[in-house]
């Protein structure tokens, strides 16, 4: 029989990741179904002051191409917009409308039922332990 080893640390951040991911999406679907999983990377690195389309994909790790379809998406669903650069004319800023800050609302609400689960489950001192544990491998790794 072969030797057993504990479960690979990448592999249960991933479906940590998707377990608390489900919890938000599901929160989203109640406010609008035409929202797909993928327009949560538009949603994540928006600036609310509005943000270029390079820049947006460039903070999501996705080429421009792919945010642009994601941008254009949320765009015809009526919570993106495209204006005028203020600092550059010829350059687009892509920023929320009316109903993009609701759903930035309801997303809101979601990750705070995240985070309140969390803590039922892991207690406060374990949360707390999890943030640190999570920003020092976002800082270091």
């Amino acid at each position: 029989m072969a030797p057993t080893h504990p479960p690979h640390v990448v592999a249960q951040l991933y479906e940590a990741y998707l377990r608390v991911s489900n919890v938000v999406l599901e929160v989203g679907k109640t406010f609008d179904a035409r929202i797909r999983p993928a327009h949560s990377a538009v949603f994540f690195h928006m600036e609310h002051d509005g943000i270029r389309l390079g820049r947006l994909a460039e903070k999501a790790q996705m080429t421009p191409q792919a945010m642009g379809e994601l941008v254009d998406d949320l765009e015809e669903l009526g919570y993106l917009r495209r204006v005028p650069d203020p600092g550059d004319r010829r350059a687009k800023l892509i920023v929320f409308t009316d109903q993009g800050d609701k759903a930035l609302l309801t997303g809101y609400a979601a990750i705070d039922e995240v985070e309140r689960r969390l803590a039922t489950l892991l207690g406060e001192q374990g949360l707390t332990d999890l943030r640190a544990t999570l920003s020092r491998i976002i800082a270091d790794f």
